[in-house]
């Protein structure tokens, strides 16, 4: 097998095993599907161009997770980006869930990242700190105020 072949063997594998939690992690931030689609499609072009190798697997999630983060930034950044017209996209989950959903939507990026990373993804505080390059004290601030944020947009519980 030659080096390519291995590299497009490493993507598929992470693809299949963490592909549906990447998206869902880059539907947090971007808030449409094909978006995030892309923005995984770009991070698993960067894991096969790149190869790294993890100590396990958690560290590997834990770098996609990041890279999968800093693609979509950079198509939050971009001009294109910026001037589109989003389409309204309707979300397959129960009425209630569809509200946590916008709630969390609305949310600042640094208080929706954590709250996801946390709560969806199932990442400790001190987990979350190093995949965002923050303190944990700094986490825990922003899942308290992303939790209280959410809190009033629901109306109450």
């Amino acid at each position: 097998m030659s080096l390519e072949q291995d590299r497009y063997a490493l993507a598929a594998s992470a693809l299949t095993r963490l592909g549906p939690e990447l998206v869902r992690y880059a539907y947090a931030i971007l808030l449409n599907r094909a978006d995030a689609q892309d923005a995984v499609q770009e991070a698993l072009l960067s894991y096969m161009k790149r190869a790294p190798l993890f100590a396990d697997a958690q560290q590997e999630k834990a770098w996609l997770l990041r890279v999968t983060a800093n693609k979509c930034k950079s198509m939050l950044r971009s001009g294109w980006f910026k001037t589109r017209a989003p389409i309204n996209e309707e979300l397959p989950a129960s009425e209630e869930s569809r509200e946590v959903i916008w709630a969390l939507a609305k949310l600042p990026a640094k208080y929706r990242n954590a709250v996801h990373l946390h709560y969806y993804e199932g990442y400790s505080i001190e987990e979350i700190a190093r995949m965002m390059g923050a303190k944990q004290a700094t986490v825990g601030t922003w899942l308290k105020r992303g939790r209280e944020l959410m809190r009033m947009e629901l109306g109450g519980e």
